[in-house]
Formats: structure tokens, sequence, C-alpha cells
């Protein structure tokens, strides 16, 4: 199985999941699933991920792989799922789905949130410009949606969540 995450530009947000999710999957012994990460726009490519987002990522124990990439059509074919941190990436990529199939993968974020089922999948917000209290924030957020993905993929669920918030 392989995982995307994406954002807006691949420095804040989808790296830093990606780093939580490659070490969580990592500490769960899931080695059949693979991670990387894209944003919607073409700002960063070939960039660092943002030093907040590393600063507040290593003092959390996360090593980061992710060099900034746009999400193309092609990533559909690669991707078995692709978790989005809003409703504008979700539109983006939704936007270069070639039919429901592909458009069906694309599920945000929070959607495995331990909250989700109640209150909805709530956004990741970008912390881009904001001090680095909004990149914890943002860490705190995605550590909790990704501990739900892990136990989602071990349990067997991933499926029964994706499919009650693909748009």
């Amino acid at each position: 199985m392989h995982i995307m995450t994406v954002c807006l530009g691949n420095i804040c947000r989808s790296p830093a999941a990606e780093a939580v999710l490659i070490d969580r999957l990592e500490q769960a012994g899931l080695d059949h699933v693979t991670v990387s990460s894209a944003g919607t726009a073409d700002y960063h490519v070939g960039s660092q991920p943002h030093e907040l987002s590393r600063a507040e990522g290593e003092a959390r124990g996360y090593r980061f792989q992710a060099v900034g990439a746009q999400f193309t059509a092609a990533d559909f074919e690669s991707a078995d799922l692709i978790l989005v941190m809003d409703e504008s990436n979700g539109e983006d990529v939704r936007a270069l789905a070639r039919n429901a199939g592909e458009r069906a993968k694309v599920v945000p974020m929070g959607a495995f949130a331990s909250d989700a089922a109640d209150t909805g999948a709530r956004a990741v917000p970008d912390p881009y410009g904001h001090p680095r209290k909004a990149f914890a924030a943002m860490y705190d957020q995605l550590e909790e949606a990704v501990d739900g993905l892990v136990a989602a993929l071990q349990d067997g669920t991933v499926g029964q969540i994706v499919q009650r918030h693909a748009v």
C-alpha cells in the first residue's frame, strides 16, 4: 500500500504528516506501507521542509525524507490513499482525477482523528507564516490522525473510513 500526504506547498503539513506516518508505521511494524508527500502548487518543488516544521518535528524525534514535489495526475497510479490537509487541497487533487475510482482515493487527513465520526474530518490548518506554536498545534493534530490511521490499518477498517469520508 502507498499513502500520499498532500498540502498546498509541500513544505509544512504534508512533509510533517509523512514524517509522523513513517515513524508510526515503523513502530507498528507495518512495513508493507510506503509514504510520500506532495503539494498541489509548484511553489517549493525541490525544497526542504519549512525550517519550523523541521525544528518542531525533529524535537519530537521525526526524520524528514521529503523534498518538495508537486502532485500530478500520474500520482493517482502509485497512490492507494491520498490524504489531503484541507478541502482546498482536496478540490485541487480531485480536479486532476480522471475517474471516480481516482477521486475515491482522496480523503481528508482528519478523517482518521478520534473525533471524526462525531464532528467530521477537521482540516489541518496551514501554519505557514505563523510562529512555532502553530507548527506544534499542527503536529498535535497530525499525530492524533496518524495514530487513528495506523489503528485502522491494523484492524482493517481503513476502507470503511475512506468510504465514509471520500467526496
